[in-house]
């Protein structure tokens, strides 16, 4: 299992942030995530591809990197 941390832009509330941690806990081989708000990051566990982390991220209303 990997380590993967994204940046995460747009976020600007407690809402968003569980928005993130959802879309990205969707994303098959994540095991789990951690957002972090005033970082504008995401921690995600497992052995998901970034790509489709990212994708799901823009999906979800953000961007990320």
């Amino acid at each position: 299992m990997s380590q993967t941390t994204l940046k995460v832009e747009g976020m600007t509330c407690n809402h968003c942030k569980m928005r993130v941690e959802k879309a990205l806990q969707g994303v098959s081989g994540v095991e789990s995530v951690q957002v972090d708000l005033a970082a504008k990051s995401a921690t995600v566990s497992g052995t998901a591809d970034r790509a489709e982390l990212i994708n799901a991220i823009l999906e979800a209303g953000y961007t990320g990197e």
